[in-house]
This record gives structure tokens, C-alpha cells and sequence, in this order.
């Protein structure tokens, strides 16, 4: 005989079963809405506004006015963007490369490995205003490596790369990989121990050399975590503020200025907020459409 242990007396609404999921998840989509799309409905709002806290007698409706400024009528804008995509494709490829070898070292087996990977890792629990602080000392023309470098005749005493616009740029570009390509190393190395060491061992009993084993083999296999690493890498390089703008300010004459720090500066310093939501708008649109075009064409998530 079946034992019913149920309270025949209890009977559920009909219905509520079904609203429990969507209460449960309720919290989080008001949170979301407060959180991303309320802000990113309010930039696009000014955008269409001629809003500067510095001339009120001015603001009100403008349409696609200050869109039509950013194209046509401001060199900046174009420049900012030049130097943000030089930044991202630079950066990116060097901390991909660097980060892929040192995951590759560390997922060796060797006498202080563990130690190693911390010394690997260690940058990134950095965080960039006090990487800045490291490097800045490090380019101090007189006491940081420029001196040293002097003393061996590598250069001239007094040389500041942060100063000069020949070499700001690859300044910049060192200290941000310094920060960046342990991000990589992570990601990287936690998907290179999921690969079978049998297929490796089957490998090397048919003869195949590491070229070709790293080839057709660990590539393969790390093909999704390097498509997806990087897109984040790219977007979180062309958003970079805080490395940037303590470092280098944007400068020397505009020499290292990133599309979000011509935003902070049009913005925040000079409080022209229409203008900065209108250039807020383009970076969104651009990273959007570079994100989709992006995981269209690697077909991210698809078996090779």
C-alpha cells in the first residue's frame, strides 16, 4: 500500500508555480535596470541635448547636432579614436603573445612552479593607479632606468619617455603589459589543463614534433578561450582611463589621448555633458558593433 505523506488539504493556486521563477529572478532584472539601463538610456538622452552646466542660457533640444560636430567639425574625435585602435590592436596581440607563452611555461612541471605562477599572476592584484605610480618612478629621467641606461650609453642623460611623443607611446605600451598579460596567462593556462595528456602521448608515439603537437593540438583546443579573452581584452583596452591618466594624461599634446579620456576631458573638465554623452554613444556603437562582427567571423563556440 502507497503511504501518502502529502496534505490533501493543501492545495496550490493555479499559477504560482509558474510566477516563481520570475520572482525569484525579479531582484536582479530591477537591479539591471537600475544599474546599466537606466544610465545608458540617460547618456543617449543627452546625446540629443545641448547640456553644459557652464552655460545654461544654451542647453535645451539639439537633434543629431552634436553628432554631426563629432564627424564633421572635430579633428579631435577622429584622432582619439585613431590612437584608441592603435592601442587596442598593439596591446592586445603583445599580451595574447606574451600571455600565451608564459601560460604554456608555467603548465610545465618543474621545481617552483608554484612560485612562478604567483610571480606570473602577481600584476594583475595591481591595481592601475599604483602600476602608474611603479612605472612613473621607473621613467623618472633622474632616478629611474633612463639613468642607468645613460650611465651604460644606451641614452642621453635627463631622457623622459613620458615626455617625448616619439617614445610616450611605447612607454605607455610596457606598462600596460606589465598589467595585461598576466590576464591572459590565467585564462589561458586554466584551459591548457583541461586538455587530455593522452592526446599529446598519442601524439609523440606517431611521431608528431611540440611544433605540431602545439599546432594541432593545444590551438585548437584554445581556440574559444582565446577568441573570448581577447574580445574582453579589447573592449577593457579601449574603455583604459586609469593607466593612461595618470601616466601620461592623455599627453604630451594629445599624443596619447583614448577616445574615453576625450570624453573625461569634454565631460568632466570642460562640463560639456551633451557633447561627452554624444561621444559616449559612438564608443558604445563602435564597441558593439565590433563585438558582433567580431564573434561572427572567429564563430566563436562552433566545433572545428
Amino acid at each position: 500500500m502507497a503511504i501518502t505523506t502529502a496534505n490533501p488539504r493543501i492545495r496550490r493556486r493555479p499559477g504560482h508555480a509558474a510566477r516563481t521563477p520570475y520572482l525569484l529572478i525579479a531582484p536582479a532584472v530591477i537591479a539591471m535596470l537600475g544599474f546599466l539601463v537606466y544610465p545608458m538610456a540617460s547618456v543617449i538622452y543627452y546625446s540629443l541635448q545641448t547640456y553644459n552646466v557652464t552655460k545654461p542660457w544654451d542647453n535645451g533640444f539639439a537633434g543629431l547636432d552634436n553628432f554631426r560636430r563629432l564627424l564633421f567639425e572635430d579633428p579631435l574625435f577622429w584622432q582619439s579614436l585613431g590612437f584608441s585602435l592603435k592601442w587596442v590592436g598593439v596591446e592586445v596581440f603583445l599580451q595574447l603573445v606574451f600571455g600565451l607563452v608564459l601560460a604554456l611555461i608555467v603548465n610545465e612541471t618543474f621545481v617552483g612552479r608554484g612560485l612562478a605562477r604567483a610571480t606570473v599572476f602577481s600584476p594583475w592584484a595591481v591595481s592601475g593607479v599604483l602600476t602608474t605610480g611603479i612605472w612613473i618612478l621607473l621613467y623618472n629621467p633622474t632616478t629611474g632606468v633612463s639613468r642607468y641606461l645613460a650611465d651604460l650609453g644606451l641614452m642621453q642623460y635627463g631622457a623622459a619617455p613620458l615626455a617625448n611623443p616619439d617614445t610616450v607611446f611605447w612607454a605607455a605600451v610596457l606598462a600596460e603589459l606589465w598589467r595585461g598579460v598576466p590576464f591572459f596567462a590565467i585564462l589561458l593556462l586554466a584551459d591548457l589543463q583541461s586538455i587530455s595528456k593522452e592526446l599529446y602521448e598519442a601524439a609523440s608515439v606517431d611521431g608528431a614534433s611540440r611544433v605540431r603537437r602545439f599546432v594541432h593540438i593545444t590551438l585548437p583546443h584554445l581556440k574559444d578561450a582565446i577568441i573570448l579573452s581577447t574580445l574582453l581584452r579589447c573592449v577593457w583596452e579601449f574603455n583604459n582611463v586609469d593607466l593612461l591618466y595618470t601616466l601620461t594624461g592623455g599627453g604630451p599634446a594629445h599624443a596619447t589621448t583614448t577616445l574615453p579620456l576625450y570624453v573625461a576631458a569634454k565631460a568632466v573638465q570642460s562640463h560639456d555633458f551633451g557633447y561627452g554623452s554624444a561621444l559616449t554613444t559612438a564608443a558604445f556603437l563602435i564597441l558593439t558593433f565590433f563585438s558582433i562582427a567580431y564573434l561572427r567571423l572567429s564563430k566563436f563556440g562552433a566545433k572545428s
